[in-house]
């Protein structure tokens, strides 16, 4: 009877170790989480910073925008940005938009485009500040202008060797590019260079140097010009008649300049 009392205390004392660690057991599955829980967990963690990050870049550019002060009206396209007056401080050139939803049209081919013209500014950097010192707002047609058969031409802007280049690239038939420099609080235009293509072999070539007021014409003589290096080239030198630079505030519209007919 002695050994039958003690079996079922043993007995006992099993069943409610095994009723302790299954509640132990219980209470860690409700407070931790399992290796699938802890590994979203981790993931979710690592997208919230890189979201963070992501914010804190939107944020400066934020800052940047109002900084610059964009009118009204106008959103940010484009921003460039080196030394434009030689003190080795970025300044910077900023391309804007409208934002004029009427401009917003369906083309020929039923798709949805901007229409809204682009205009710059340009900023100078003083020690710890930037000047507005150009503006100009509607001196580009919009990057979705209908080129008819082909692509419309496609402006860039470069900042090289303190001076300020507006570049419209047309594939297959060549490129156009205006030189800017800065004098006078605006920016002049003191060159203008073009090639005329028919695919990869340049037909003529014209260069403007307002400023000593002379113009080359490169032609291409070679009538059996068949690919590129082919080209034999005759040079033509004149001199144009212009009184005043064009100034980069002063254009109306980069479409409508025929600079490659000054005399």
């Amino acid at each position: 009877m002695k050994k039958l009392k003690q079996y079922i205390l043993i007995i006992g004392f099993a069943i409610w170790n095994l009723c302790m660690i299954s509640c132990k057991n219980s209470t860690n599955s409700n407070n931790y989480p399992n290796d699938r829980t802890q590994s979203k967990i981790s993931i979710k963690t690592s997208q919230t910073v890189a979201e963070s990050i992501k914010q804190k870049s939107f944020s400066k550019d934020s800052i940047n925008k109002t900084d610059f002060n964009l009118p009204k009206g106008y959103t940010l396209f484009e921003k460039i940005q080196g030394d434009l007056n030689g003190d080795d401080l970025d300044d910077y050139v900023l391309i804007i938009k409208g934002t004029d939803k009427k401009k917003i049209v369906v083309n020929r081919f039923d798709k949805k485009v901007d229409r809204n013209r682009r205009g710059v500014l340009v900023y100078l950097t003083n020690k710890d500040k930037t000047i507005l010192s150009t503006e100009n707002l509607n001196c580009f047609s919009s990057e979705n202008e209908d080129g008819g058969v082909y692509f419309p031409p496609e402006l860039s802007i470069d900042i090289k060797n303190g001076k300020l280049y507006v570049h419209y690239g047309h594939g297959r038939y060549g490129y156009w590019k205006y030189t800017f420099r800065y004098q006078s609080s605006d920016f002049a235009l003191i060159g203008y260079d073009s090639s005329e293509n028919y695919g990869p072999i340049i037909n003529r070539e014209t260069s403007i140097n307002f400023l000593t007021k002379k113009k080359l014409i490169r032609e291409n003589v070679n009538q059996n010009t068949e690919e590129s290096g082919d080209e034999i080239f005759e040079d033509n030198w004149t001199d144009i008649d212009i009184k005043d630079l064009y100034r980069l505030s002063e254009i109306k519209d980069f479409d409508e300049l025929e600079i490659n007919r000054e005399n």
